[in-house]
């Protein structure tokens, strides 16, 4: 499946290997919200890194009957907080969260007691979606041949009440245990929204899109990622390949207690797979687990704090572990330290980079 090239753009590279091909290297890519605009980030580009741009959906969502207010004021303890309201026929909820650095803390979530079951079954009713896929295109030519734009459906219908600023986690395996009618009316309303959402985003610009992702194993069990997360991925999976497009899903969990299941999805790519010793799965496992599937792996965040040239030959250690190398995207999905991203990812580069020249056989 390999194919050799020569002046490749980053984007190119990209997505060659979504292609399940390979290029002149095994392509590098980092979302726009892990590294800052500076030299050293124009110098990578230059070098070949692919710019993950999540900023730019195809769709925009409403809600004509809720109305959202929100105000934002420094606590005792001088954390900047922010509190946001949504009005409804039916009721009101209220969410508090709190800025911080790439991602968002969230202390309170909407539901509050079993009375806002009502109020969240019309938040999510009455949301409704149009195209936008004159600002996606925009944004594309604008931003280039080091960027490639990725668009998104949500989370997984389950996984939104367990991840989002619906329910969150503790409280949804509270909720799960005494009021599980309950949560599967959510569950049944936003699988309707959903595909309301499948054909907009598959006949969108956007070449690849992520449904869902940050799904943890050992709290939902396999028998409910079987009934209430496969069947789904393989509904929007059908619909996204009739217009040729790909889906992906964000795993970067300890994957080994679903693999088996997560090979049995229609899904095209394994997005933010993290391998060992960060995870229970090594690079090869993952490959003989979910043959035919891209893997755009999250480099193993704890091996970030390593020497330049630790990190290096860690990267040529990941590369050696499979026979074929198509199919295979380094990306960087998690935060990295500050005093080291920049001597990190440059020594990613270099493994990537030194990997092509010793085995150029490899990459034909």
């Amino acid at each position: 499946m390999n194919q050799a090239t020569s002046s490749m753009t980053p984007r190119q590279r990209v997505e060659l290997a979504l292609q399940g091909r390979l290029g002149d290297r095994v392509p590098f890519t980092i979302y726009e919200g892990k590294i800052p605009q500076c030299v050293a980030e124009r110098q990578m580009r230059n070098r070949g890194l692919c710019i993950v741009n999540r900023l730019h959906p195809v769709y925009r969502a409403h809600s004509p009957n809720v109305q959202v207010r929100g105000e934002t004021y420094t606590d005792a303890a001088g954390r900047h907080m922010t509190r946001t309201w949504y009005d409804t026929p039916v009721g009101v909820v209220s969410s508090l969260s709190e800025p911080a650095g790439f991602t968002t803390w969230q202390h309170e979530r909407l539901f509050k007691s079993p009375d806002d079951y009502k109020v969240l079954r019309f938040l999510l009713q009455d949301e409704q979606y149009e195209p936008t896929y004159d600002s996606f295109l925009r944004a594309q030519q604008a931003l280039g041949d080091d960027f490639i734009l990725r668009a998104g459906l949500g989370l997984e219908p389950l996984q939104s009440l367990i991840s989002g600023n619906l329910i969150g986690m503790e409280q949804f395996a509270i909720e799960w245990m005494d009021n599980r009618d309950e949560i599967l009316t959510l569950v049944d309303i936003i699988v309707e929204q959903r595909r309301k959402l499948y054909p907009i985003v598959a006949q969108s610009p956007a070449l690849i899109t992520n449904y869902g992702g940050n799904v943890v194993p050992a709290m939902i069990g396999r028998d409910v990622f079987r009934d209430y997360y496969l069947p789904h991925y393989n509904e929007a999976a059908d619909i996204f390949h009739k217009h040729g497009k790909l889906l992906g899903c964000h795993f970067d969990d300890k994957c080994a207690l679903i693999a088996d299941l997560i090979g049995q999805t229609r899904l095209d790519y394994i997005e933010a797979f993290t391998p060992a010793p960060d995870t229970d799965m090594t690079l090869a496992q993952a490959r003989k687990a979910w043959p035919g599937k891209i893997l755009w792996i999250n480099f193993p965040s704890s091996q970030h704090l390593k020497s330049d040239a630790e990190v290096k030959q860690i990267t040529l250690d990941l590369l050696d572990q499979l026979d074929d190398l198509s199919g295979l995207i380094f990306g960087i999905t998690e935060d990295v330290p500050e005093h080291r991203w920049r001597q990190s990812c440059t020594a990613i580069m270099d493994g990537l980079e030194e990997h092509a020249l010793r085995h150029p056989q490899r990459y034909r």
